[in-house]
């Protein structure tokens, strides 16, 4: 074997070891701790760098905020949301930057200070007809109806007792069913 055809074997074996590597990582799953597996459900909570849960929902506190393509001013602007209060998704934090998904699944990364802990909700974002959301004067369905939504309302969400959410939508109070709303996770629990 000459030096030219060991260097071409080791050349060989080195990029079919990387490749394999590479290979291996791409379908082996990924947690942020050892101890916790890899979930694929929206509602994994894990701890990100910032001490919080991950996923969580908040909203967002301007009413003009940049959604980049990456954690950095100097990443290009790929949306511009246009309404203050909207909810949207923390899915992952990178230092003083957020990588947030709204109702629509648009994802991308935004300053730690143009969103707020402020919980709201969206109303049935994934419909297309004109189903109307019942808001209850209390958690039941045989409560007095307050008002009928139409898809897409926002409001703050008071709070969830997992199966049901108090809403404020302008000055009127009531409560809505969780699964009806994009703002909180089935099952989660807050006040």
């Amino acid at each position: 074997m000459t030096i030219r055809q060991y260097r071409m074997h080791i050349s060989s074996v080195f990029f079919a070891t990387l490749g394999l590597i590479l290979l291996l990582s791409l379908t082996l799953p990924v947690s942020a701790n050892e101890n916790q597996p890899a979930v694929e459900n929206s509602y994994a909570e894990v701890v990100g760098p910032s001490g919080l849960p991950l996923p969580r929902f908040v909203s967002l506190k301007p009413a003009r905020v940049n959604l980049r393509i990456g954690p950095g001013r100097n990443y290009a602007v790929s949306w511009l949301f246009l309404k203050a209060g909207l909810p949207v998704e923390i899915i992952q934090e990178y230092d003083n930057w957020r990588r947030i998904r709204d109702a629509d699944g648009t994802e991308g990364w935004v300053y730690q200070s143009l969103l707020s802990g402020k919980r709201t909700a969206i109303t049935a974002p994934w419909s297309k007809t004109e189903e109307h959301i019942e808001l209850y004067a209390d958690p039941s369905e045989s409560a007095r109806i307050i008002a009928k939504l139409t898809p897409g309302v926002i409001g703050d969400i008071l709070e969830c007792t997992g199966n049901w959410c108090r809403m404020q939508i302008k000055k009127t109070r009531g409560w809505v069913k969780q699964n009806k709303i994009w703002g909180a996770y089935p099952n989660e629990v807050f006040d």
